[in-house]
């Protein structure tokens, strides 16, 4: 096992005091559950105070136990550090880990589309250099601290997702990852009920900026309309700033964007150049996060042209776009195209989702009803605050709604939405996912596209698992 921290390295970046036998630690964990022998264990307090696991996370192995106390049922001779908040002493070791090493970090934040851009900028990135990123969606005030704790020292390219659900938890986050590139996704009314308006979700993402080193670059999305507001924190805490996207002062601009049935191909040109790529799954919202990574390529010194042939080799994972085939009959070989965007909605994720159902060709002359349908399952959209009502019933004016053949609404909120959808349109509205989930069978067709969206609040993620089970098992596997 390679030390990621010894015991001394742990003691001095903490300043805390080391119990027990010497110890090496391979890795860090919070959770017993996936804890893997030779880790680190940090008895952070949650929903349970993590001191109640220590005596299990050692008997799984674990190195040693970073705490505030000793706690009950530990043996005497136990390996633990003791700190005097847990918290605190994560913090110093991810401070002390970005200290020790050469890597460029890149942070990500933004309304939509994080994971997705740091998972397809761990791909592009790590094809060239030793790359460490976040696991999951590991954003917030223990997740950015973890993520940096577990960074080997010999990383070349570290990619750190920054998440927020109130002012003034983006900054200090930044700052404590040191990031040579900072990236905005997107700025929607995400979160809106924490804030007064947009403007105030665009001011707490254009605070990673204030996370940037001397020499940093800001990189953000030209196109939203809260854009001046990004633009003026990176003059004003960034060395340099590129604004991306198709609008005309866009830096790093895409000249057209082409949606097919599998990808986006994007053309566009940079200040070092003109560019084509295609990325691995349709959507414009896809598209312009592959901008972003190609610009991140850019700014850290990657081969542009290698990184322009992995993004085509990304695909949306599941819960936020995944393709799926479901084959219902394969002794015919009917089949339907399932899209999984189960684990969050905002209504610009919903627009973007909308783009990518219209793109896609349903297939007729198949199953019962013979004719191939675009269908919409959409789960309510959370934290919009007192607009609400209103966000949700504006969806029916989406220009894709028109290429719709039936919508279903799930939550309270969707109420809003199906309501003022044409009578035609109206699939079902029920209060419960697990509602529409014990019918799946009967949503569906051979040919049909059925594009399933929500917040993950809304568990429209039971539907899309009860939609899979549709599935006769074979050869066939995600698109």
């Amino acid at each position: 096992m390679t030390a990621l921290w010894t015991r001394n390295e742990a003691q001095e970046a903490t300043g805390g005091r080391a119990e027990g036998p010497d110890w090496q630690a391979g890795g860090v964990s919070i959770d017993t559950r996936t804890l893997q022998p030779g880790d680190l264990f940090v008895a952070l307090k949650a929903a349970r105070d993590g001191h109640e696991f220590v005596a299990q996370a050692l008997e799984k192995g674990a190195a040693a136990a970073l705490v505030s106390h000793i706690p009950e049922g530990v043996p005497d001779d136990a390996p633990l550090l003791i700190v005097e908040d847990v918290l605190q002493g994560l913090e110093a070791l991810a401070r002390a880990a970005r200290a020790r090493t050469q890597a460029q970090v890149i942070g990500i934040t933004g309304s939509a589309g994080k994971t997705s851009t740091k998972d397809m900028a761990l791909q592009v990135l790590g094809r060239q250099g030793k790359t460490h990123a976040a696991e999951a969606s590991y954003n917030n005030h223990w997740g950015v601290p973890l993520t940096l704790a577990r960074m080997p020292a010999d990383t070349e390219f570290a990619v750190i997702e920054i998440g927020m659900n109130h002012p003034g938890e983006i900054a200090p986050l930044a700052r404590l990852a040191r990031l040579n590139v900072a990236v905005i996704t997107t700025v929607a009314p995400a979160h809106l009920e924490a804030f007064e308006d947009v403007d105030g979700i665009a001011v707490e993402k254009a605070s990673i900026f204030e996370g940037l080193e001397p020499d940093g670059t800001a990189l953000f999305n030209a196109d939203v309309e809260t854009a001046p507001i990004l633009n003026a924190a990176a003059k004003e805490h960034a060395a340099w700033r590129i604004g991306f996207g198709e609008h005309a002062d866009a830096q790093l601009r895409a000249l057209s964007i082409t949606l097919t049935d599998n990808a986006s191909v994007v053309e566009g040109r940079s200040p070092k150049g003109p560019f084509l790529f295609k990325v691995g799954a349709p959507g414009r919202h896809f598209a312009l996060n592959a901008l972003a990574v190609y610009g991140v390529a850019q700014l850290v010194g990657a081969d542009t042209d290698v990184a322009a042939c992995d993004i085509g080799q990304w695909s949306a994972p599941a819960g936020r776009g995944q393709r799926e085939t479901i084959m219902l009959d394969r002794v015919e070989g009917h089949a339907m195209e399932l899209i999984d965007d189960a684990f969050n909605a905002n209504p610009a994720s919903m627009a973007a989702a909308f783009e990518v159902l219209a793109a896609i060709t349903p297939k007729s002359g198949l199953g019962r009803i013979a004719t191939g349908r675009r269908i919409a399952i959409l789960g309510e959209m959370l934290e919009l605050g007192e607009d609400e009502a209103q966000m949700h019933r504006a969806l029916a004016d989406h220009p894709a709604m028109a290429s719709f053949a039936r919508i279903d609404c799930v939550g309270p909120r969707m109420q809003a939405l199906y309501d003022a959808l044409p009578v035609a349109q109206r699939g079902r509205w029920v209060e419960k996912a697990e509602d529409l989930a014990a019918d799946a069978h009967k949503l569906i067709d051979a040919g049909d596209v059925v594009l399933v969206k929500g917040s993950k609040g809304s568990k429209v993620s039971l539907i899309v698992e009860a939609l899979r089970k549709l599935h006769q098992a074979g050869d066939e596997g995600t698109n």
